[in-house]
């Protein structure tokens, strides 16, 4: 009841249905958004088209809807999915709460999208060297604005993002993959992978490293589900090294290397830069015959209102990547 009175005073619609009513769940405004986008284009797929997310995607986030509510709002068929007559019903009801919203946000102001938190997805190879100094630029400009940073991996970050628990996120792929669809991708780093030795090694003498060498000496390796996994896997061609650690993450990799763990294998990006290459604890050399790129992407879910200090934050990363420089 508490609810339904809310609705009312908000949106000066009453709402009459039980189903709704009902519904203790917490209703997110892109869900909301995502069911208007079906009505106003008259299918999921078209739908799914205009908001650049894929129809799995889009499918699942009005599924949640439906068992929030306990309300069909989709006739799916064999042939596609539609608006039901009781979503339709609904429509008034959705329209009053976006409404609400964007006067809502409007009285706000600029207030309103300073005052808040930035969420961060991030693979963790470029987290020193360009993220660090990245949020303390945008700490300066923006001191009421918490920022908070997510170590994850990719497939972490894309639910992340697709579900609103961030506002970024940074990704790793390696030249040649696909990109997912239902996102707004910028380039920010393009790279080669590298192996990160301490300066003492037997491999820092060598001018360029082959996987014959690598397989001699303990590795770092990183943990299955990072794109540096899969890359050193092809690398070796299934082979094993003389002895590997796992970890998660390239900054735990980089330290254990500082410690004289073994080797391990990154995007030049994650090394060059940071303060331990800055200090000479740990250094770098090319892989011998191999030309593979990597990227450091960032990556947002498309949508109309995007906060300032959201934008801003991108803004600093595209331009802060142009003073990364990479080894020739």
């Amino acid at each position: 009841m508490l609810r339904a009175g809310i609705h009312e005073v908000v949106t000066g619609v009453p709402l009459n249905r039980s189903a709704v009513m009902g519904s203790l769940a917490v209703v997110r405004i892109e869900q909301l958004e995502y069911l208007a986008a079906v009505t106003r284009s008259g299918s999921l797929r078209r739908a799914a088209e205009e908001l650049h997310l894929s129809q799995p995607a889009l499918s699942e986030t009005v599924r949640n809807l439906e068992r929030e509510l306990g309300v069909d709002l989709l006739e799916r068929k064999r042939s596609g999915a539609k608006v039901s007559d009781e979503g339709r019903e609904l429509l008034p009801h959705i329209m009053g709460v976006l409404d609400a919203v964007d006067r809502l946000r409007s009285a706000a102001g600029d207030q309103h999208r300073i005052s808040r938190m930035v969420r961060l997805g991030t693979v963790n190879t470029a987290t020193v060297p360009l993220v660090i100094p990245t949020v303390r630029e945008f700490r300066a400009a923006h001191p009421r604005t918490q920022v908070e940073l997510v170590g994850a991996q990719q497939s972490e970050i894309h639910r992340g993002l697709l579900e609103g628990a961030f506002d970024l996120g940074l990704v790793n792929y390696l030249e040649g993959d696909d990109l997912p669809p239902g996102f707004e991708t910028t380039e920010l780093l393009r790279g080669r992978p590298v192996v990160c030795v301490r300066p003492d090694s037997a491999l820092a003498a060598l001018k360029t490293v082959d996987a014959d060498s690598l397989l001699a000496e303990p590795l770092v390796v990183m943990r299955s589900g990072y794109v540096m996994h899969r890359f050193l896997h092809r690398l070796l061609d299934g082979r094993t090294p003389s002895f590997s650690y796992s970890t998660d993450g390239a900054e735990m990799g980089k330290l254990m290397v500082a410690e004289g763990l073994g080797a391990t294998v990154l995007p030049d990006f994650s090394v060059i830069g940071d303060p331990l290459e800055r200090r000479g604890t740990i250094t770098v050399r090319p892989l011998a015959h191999d030309a593979t790129e990597v990227l450091l992407v960032l990556q947002s879910r498309p949508s109309g209102r995007v906060p300032r200090a959201v934008r801003d934050l991108h803004r600093l990363f595209v331009r802060n990547a142009r003073g990364c420089t990479a080894p020739s």
